[in-house]
């Protein structure tokens, strides 16, 4: 039986590693192929590396925050979909890390059934913008 993310790759960046490796367990059972790091400085260094199709972002990391991770890995017309998890509830963070690209932004603790719904989402949003790029270029 296919995956909802067959041939989706995604880079899960979370200092807990109970909580990186459940991630990793739920997406990878949809089709993922995963890898995941602890710090904002091995983020950065792995998306430049590779850059992947999805990124789950902890907010507050060691080594670099999720905010400048954030700031290094979107912008580009070929930035991963981002969704940032984190345990604050502030609505100046949330702005922020929607000023600086984020695709999603949710709270945590986050149940595995909506990260993987949130993800599915944005790979079929990127899909369908592939396709409407796709198109135009045949015009």
């Amino acid at each position: 039986m296919a995956g909802r993310l067959d041939g989706v790759s995604v880079l899960i960046v979370d200092d807990d590693a109970d909580v990186r490796e459940a991630m990793e367990t739920a997406l990878q059972s949809e089709g993922a192929a995963t890898r995941s790091v602890a710090d904002g400085n091995a983020a950065v260094a792995a998306v430049q590396e590779a850059p992947p199709d999805l990124v789950v972002l902890d907010m507050m990391l060691p080594g670099r925050s999720g905010f400048l991770v954030l700031e290094k890995i979107k912008g580009k017309e070929d930035s991963p979909a981002v969704i940032m998890l984190t345990a604050n509830e502030g609505r100046r963070h949330q702005a922020y890390a929607e000023q600086l690209g984020v695709d999603r932004y949710l709270l945590k603790p986050v149940p595995l059934e909506k990260l993987i719904s949130t993800a599915l989402e944005l790979v079929d949003a990127e899909d369908e913008a592939d396709d409407d790029a796709a198109g135009k270029d045949k015009q």
